[in-house]
């Protein structure tokens, strides 16, 4: 595998996100309703996926680039004591449910990540936060997977590699973030 067939790869999957644009741009509209009106964004994922939801909960909360009150923001996959208590005591599956069910609140939007779109633990976090009366908004891969049909938005990469769909999470991850600054700087 060639260095050049690498990039290529990640340049197609780059030029299928500009066809996005309008789903973004609506995107952002409610992660930016969600945060000026004091609610919170709940990220999640397994793997790759809960480092990346880490990574936009850090930017959130402390910032991108631009220096602006910080956001509301949690990565569900960071407390270990809570994910490996509720893995052992219940299921692994549901790891994320309790902690949606203890701090999701109507108004606040959950952000679950996965490539495949079928993580039954991400499909039922998801599910709990419907529930708890968030706006649901699904990462994923080409197909969109079981979560498509599920969440209230489905940002489906357009590539079917989990490299080149995990890169395309981040390049949304990011824009999000900047045009959040771009906007917050103005208020």
């Amino acid at each position: 595998m060639s260095f050049k067939s690498t990039l290529q790869r990640h340049q197609k999957m780059i030029e299928g996100l500009f066809t996005m644009e309008p789903q973004l741009n609506e995107l952002l509209k409610h992660i930016s309703n969600c945060v000026l009106n004091d609610n919170k964004v709940l990220f999640f994922g397994n793997g790759g996926s809960a480092s990346d939801a880490q990574h936009l909960a850090a930017e959130f909360v402390i910032r991108y680039k631009d220096d602006r009150r910080p956001l509301a923001a949690i990565a569900l996959t960071t407390d270990t004591s809570i994910l490996t208590a509720h893995s052992n005591d219940y299921s692994f599956e549901t790891v994320f449910d309790r902690q949606i069910m203890a701090l999701a609140r109507p108004g606040d939007i959950a952000i679950g990540l996965s490539t495949s779109g079928n993580s039954a633990n991400v499909i039922n976090g998801i599910n709990s936060a419907k529930k708890a009366g968030c706006t649901t908004i699904a990462f994923t891969g080409q197909s969109g997977g079981q979560l498509k049909a599920i969440a209230d938005h489905c940002v489906c990469v357009p590539d079917t590699e989990t490299a080149r769909v995990q890169e395309g999470h981040l390049v949304i991850g990011h824009w999000l973030c900047e045009a959040l600054d771009e906007q917050l700087t103005r208020i």
